[in-house]
């Protein structure tokens, strides 16, 4: 894929800072959305929540879904989705990359939706009653 030269700078800019300190953590790309063939030819369409972490590399790290609706159609094309995420990972304070744990994304499947264009920003988990953050 051939990129100008302002959208390299600015992906250089993106990925590499322009200054120390916090930074969140930052969706970069991400593979296609591959939608299971048996559920598009039945017209079947669905979610999937995955929780996930995300490594000072920018890597996904221990997916898992959470829910899936309908159950046993979409997990496999999820998981494949989310762990082709690449991120610029958030920074602390001294502008270091730290990991994002507990990350939680619902991965959307529309028919007529031939690429995943909406690549959703990730939440924090919500810790359940008697956890820590």
């Amino acid at each position: 894929m051939h990129r100008s030269p302002i959208a390299a700078a600015l992906l250089a800019l993106a990925t590499l800072g322009c200054a120390s300190g916090p930074r969140p953590l930052v969706l970069l790309a991400g593979a296609d959305l591959a939608y299971p063939a048996a559920a598009r030819n039945a017209g079947i369409e669905g979610e999937v929540t995955v929780r996930y972490d995300v490594t000072v590399a920018g890597r996904v790290a221990r997916a898992v879904v959470l829910a899936a609706q309908p159950p046993g159609v979409f997990e496999a094309a999820a998981l494949a989705a989310v762990q082709s995420w690449r991120f610029r990972p958030p920074t602390d304070g001294d502008g270091n990359a730290t990991e994002a744990p507990g990350r939680v994304s619902v991965v959307r499947f529309r028919l007529g939706d031939d690429a995943y264009r909406d690549l959703p920003q990730p939440r924090r988990e919500r810790p359940q009653s008697g956890q820590s953050q």
